[in-house]
């Protein structure tokens, strides 16, 4: 399996782009690749809050470090590109790292 990082909104209407990145992992699991959604992780109750501006750097930044773990980093933009998601492209083009554009949804309009 090949190790990805997944990119998709977390902000602003936060139970759809939970359950729309819920989505995006099974999409890339049924690819054949093993993905890793930080902004899931680390945003569970009792982890961080994504609220706390001091909070979220540190999600962010873990988020980027395993990325550098990562084959590939893909980028689901059904619902467009948050800072955190731009944040992640960056990161992944500076370290070298494929980024990758899908779409869950591809009759939706942006």
């Amino acid at each position: 399996m090949r190790k990805v990082v997944v990119e998709s909104p977390f902000a602003g209407d936060v139970e759809r782009n939970l359950t729309y990145a819920r989505a995006c992992l099974h999409d890339c699991l049924l690819r054949g690749e093993a993905p890793i959604a930080s902004h899931l992780l680390y945003t569970q109750p009792g982890v961080l809050d994504d609220n706390k501006p001091e909070e979220r750097k540190l999600g962010i930044e873990a988020g980027l470090i395993w990325g550098a773990l990562a084959e590939a980093t893909i980028v689901y933009t059904d619902y467009g590109f948050s800072r955190g998601m731009r944040l992640g492209i960056e990161r992944a083009e500076k370290e070298g790292r494929s980024v990758e554009y899908r779409r869950l949804y591809p009759d939706k309009a942006e």
